[in-house]
């Protein structure tokens, strides 16, 4: 199997690439027309890339089986294009969350001391203790979440330790017990400085991104970018905000609305961290300007996110456990572009010998029918003397039809048609 590898990539996860008995083509500065060329020249069955985008005309550059995302998102990907062609994608969800929880809450602090602010008058020979004094503290305040997934809860657990209160909303719901607190969240208790005693936090779900932002003190961004979140932190959510609260942003530009975002801060003095931008340069070095990270109280860094040794090895090996098993087992692990449920109405189950032609039989007699096979599975039993076969199809078969199966095929044992559950 050849792997092309079109971004930089750690080097244990090439070495673990190699062990595999993969062949590994390493080009990480590859990308538009240099990559569709690669990927004809190459002829790689699998493509391995982090920030870089890749186009329908590369899919048919070549015969690329695979895609593998080597980071959470996939909005850099064509996936529809891959799904026309029946190339998996695949990502590394979670691998990254840590990381980029890390960098949300040293945001959080800058904000709240404006730590930036600090070393830049200090570098520049000034002393300002009485300025730089006046900082609010977290402790006690809501932090808002908006996206409850890995990054939304590494962030919810660090919260509670700095003894935050929290309110939640997720585009895909949370799942909460009967005290209404999210399953996936273990509660920290922690205790009253003053007199010892124990205290709980306050974990609250939200029904919208607008309520999010009406009852926290700190909202916080950790949403995908897809058809339901584009510009989905519009003027009516950032508008909820209550004066002199922070915002920060470490998921994907397009859930926000910046110029709604600009303007809250000039009318109602937010306080911003972001580590994404609109039209941001695909590049690791390139000349950038975007003008609201020049406003007071607006902080940036440059797309760093998931840019630690720990996440970026995490990556690496998920990276080659995705591309090991593929090759060892046919199964891609961490695919996004399958459909969410079969498409088939009936499912025709065959018990059969385990002998040559039994299947070939079978599908030529549904093919003459005009019917489609979209899914099988052959189960063999020990011994190898017998299987199951379990056939999807897009429309049910004829009794006349399972009648000519049975008499073309005579190493057939047993054939019945289900629909919907039910046996027909």
């Amino acid at each position: 199997m050849k792997v092309l590898v079109a971004d930089k990539f750690e080097k244990s996860g090439i070495e673990g690439l190699k062990a595999a008995g993969c062949e590994v083509v390493y080009e990480p500065d590859l990308k538009d027309a240099a990559l569709a060329e690669a990927i004809g020249r190459t002829l790689a069955d699998v493509l391995v890339v982090r920030s870089t985008q890749v186009t329908e005309a590369m899919f048919d550059a070549g015969h690329l089986d695979l895609v593998v995302r080597a980071g959470a998102g996939f909005n850099t990907i064509d996936v529809k294009a891959a799904s026309k062609r029946g190339i998996y994608v695949s990502n590394c969800p979670g691998k990254n969350s840590v990381a980029v929880a890390e960098l949300a809450f040293g945001m959080i602090l800058a904000m709240d001391r404006r730590i930036p602010d600090n070393a830049a008058e200090l570098r520049a020979g000034k002393w300002n203790k009485k300025e730089y004094s006046k900082a609010r503290g977290i402790q006690g305040r809501t932090l808002g979440l908006l996206g409850f997934g890995n990054i939304g809860q590494e962030m919810a657990k660090r919260a509670q330790a700095f003894g935050m209160n929290l309110v939640i909303w997720s585009e895909i719901g949370v799942t909460i017990d009967r005290d209404g607190i999210p399953i996936d969240l273990p509660i920290l208790v922690r205790f009253r400085p003053a007199s010892g005693s124990l205290i709980e936090p306050i974990i609250q779900v939200a029904q919208t991104p607008a309520e999010v932002a009406e009852k926290c003190d700190i909202l916080s961004v950790h949403l995908a970018a897809n058809a339901l979140t584009k510009g989905i932190i519009n003027s009516d959510v950032l508008g909820r905000l209550k004066p002199g609260s922070y915002f920060l942003n470490t998921a994907r530009a397009e859930v926000v609305d910046y110029k709604a975002l600009e303007q809250v801060v000039k009318e109602k003095n937010i306080r911003v961290a972001l580590d994404v931008y609109p039209g941001e340069p695909a590049g690791g070095s390139a000349d950038f300007d975007f003008p609201m990270v020049k406003l007071p109280g607006v902080y940036g860094t440059h797309h760093i996110g998931a840019s630690t040794d720990q996440a970026q090895e995490a990556i690496a090996a998920e990276t080659v456990r995705i591309i090991r098993t593929y090759k060892e087992k046919g199964i891609v692990p961490n695919v996004v572009n399958l459909a969410s449920h079969s498409p088939a109405s009936h499912s025709l189950i065959v018990r059969h010998l385990d002998k040559p032609g039994v299947l070939a039989c079978i599908f030529a007699k549904l093919r003459d029918q005009g019917i489609n096979a979209q899914e099988t599975e052959n189960t063999i039993f020990e011994g190898a003397h017998a299987a199951v076969v379990r056939i999807n199809l897009d429309r049910g078969p004829s009794k006349e039809l399972l009648d000519a199966i049975r008499k073309a095929c005579p190493d057939i044992l047993d054939i019945h048609l289900m629909e919907l559950g039910a046996r027909v």
